[in-house]
């Protein structure tokens, strides 16, 4: 399946979604709806053992639709930030192992989705990773915070979202946005590979371990979420 954003392929029992907007891969609505229904074939679809997200040639992902951040409405920012944190929330929760294919800059909202994911596999070369909103005066929402608390390394937690620490695929292995670096040319297949390993899997044995492992965060990931909804804004500065 293709439209403007998303290319969908089969590898086997693996479900790879190429992101591409020609751009940042910025995370709009239409990119969000359009992983959302990849995720949701890959639910229905028993055939389909494990999910890639696949960045563009240097970025995999590099914040939310600029446009929309700093258009001036509040109403609108929030519902993007929210849809946002749900889509993370159900990479977390994904009935099946999600690997992130980082191609380059993963920033504010892409690293979050890195954070989502089950494996994720960055590039070595030169690119720019972290959680980057307070340096550009927004407090990150709190369900991006359970997430960050629960995925990055306690020695970096700080320097990563308090002090807005950007980093390289190296550094960024060892706060926790990734697992390992490959080289360049070499990510798409390492993920593929990893997601094809993980695809053995029983699916039934590792939902139910997600549910089990995970489900206190995502339960308080959904409550953050439509706190966030209800009030109708996102804290910022």
């Amino acid at each position: 399946m293709t439209d403007a954003l998303v290319t969908l392929e089969r590898r086997d029992a693996v479900l790879v979604v190429h992101l591409d907007d020609g751009k940042a891969n910025a995370l709009s609505s239409a990119m969000i709806t359009a992983i959302g229904a990849a995720i949701d074939e890959a639910d229905a679809d028993p055939s389909i053992a494990a999910i890639v997200l696949h960045g563009r040639e240097g970025t995999f992902c590099a914040g939310f639709d600029l446009g929309v951040m700093r258009g001036g409405d509040v109403a609108a920012v929030s519902a993007l930030v929210s849809d946002g944190g749900e889509l993370v929330r159900r990479l977390y929760g994904c009935g099946v192992p999600a690997v992130a294919a980082s191609t380059g800059h993963a920033l504010a909202a892409g690293a979050l989705l890195l954070l989502g994911c089950d494996l994720r596999i960055g590039t070595d070369a030169p690119c720019k990773v972290g959680l980057n909103e307070v340096a550009i005066g927004m407090v990150l929402p709190a369900w991006a915070i359970t997430i960050a608390a629960e995925r990055l390394s306690r020695r970096h937690l700080q320097r990563a979202v308090a002090t807005a620490e950007v980093t390289d695929g190296h550094g960024a292995v060892d706060a926790g946005f990734l697992d390992e670096v490959v080289a360049d040319g070499e990510v798409l297949d390492a993920a593929v590979a990893a997601a094809s390993a993980m695809s053995q899997l029983s699916r039934l044995a590792y939902a139910g371990t997600v549910r089990a492992l995970r489900g206190g965060v995502l339960a308080q990931m959904d409550a953050q979420i439509a706190a966030d909804r209800a009030r109708g804004a996102v804290p910022a500065i």
